[in-house]
């Protein structure tokens, strides 16, 4: 799966209208300030959401856009869809798994990239605006833990050539 530079600005500007949801709208030049955007190509794809109805514009001098749902109503998953089209990295799961009846000696290949496949699109389909936005991580949600750190392992060293004994 590829992400493409206007999904990834969507989805950045779907996430400050999340963090700022019920506040009133917010003026097209702020969120590109504020996320770093350009304005021009942001116009473009909020026009995008907003005829997706997933944003909703507000004329007049309080006038932005807001979004048009709860952010926990809204998929990951909906807006790359629109965006940048199937979020799954392999394809179609139906043309893998006819290649899992009908290529036998490549048959566990297929399933793994139908698995990894649907791990992935498990995850953009269960991670809403409001997930990315929170500071908690929800309920049956964990976030990835830290791994230690590995103490380095400890060589012998030879000084002047010989070990000593």
């Amino acid at each position: 799966m590829k992400i493409s530079q206007k999904g990834l600005y969507a989805l950045q500007a779907m996430m400050m209208l999340a963090r700022r949801y019920n506040q009133g709208a917010i003026k097209i030049r702020e969120i590109a300030y504020e996320e770093n955007l350009p304005e021009k190509f942001l116009e473009l794809i909020l026009l995008e959401l907003k005829n997706a109805r997933m944003v909703e514009s507000v004329r007049g001098a309080n006038g932005g856009y807001q979004l048009r749902r709860d952010p926990s109503d809204i998929a990951l998953s909906e807006i790359m869809r629109l965006i940048d089209g199937p979020v799954a990295p392999f394809a179609d799961a139906e043309q893998l798994r006819v290649l899992i009846d009908r290529d036998l000696p490549h048959r566990a290949l297929y399933q793994v990239f139908l698995d990894v496949r649907d791990a992935a699109a498990k995850i953009l389909e269960n991670t809403t605006l409001a997930d990315l936005v929170s500071d908690t991580p929800p309920k049956g949600k964990r976030r990835a833990r830290k791994k230690e750190k590995q103490k380095p392992s400890v060589l012998p060293m030879v000084v002047g050539g010989k070990p000593s004994e």
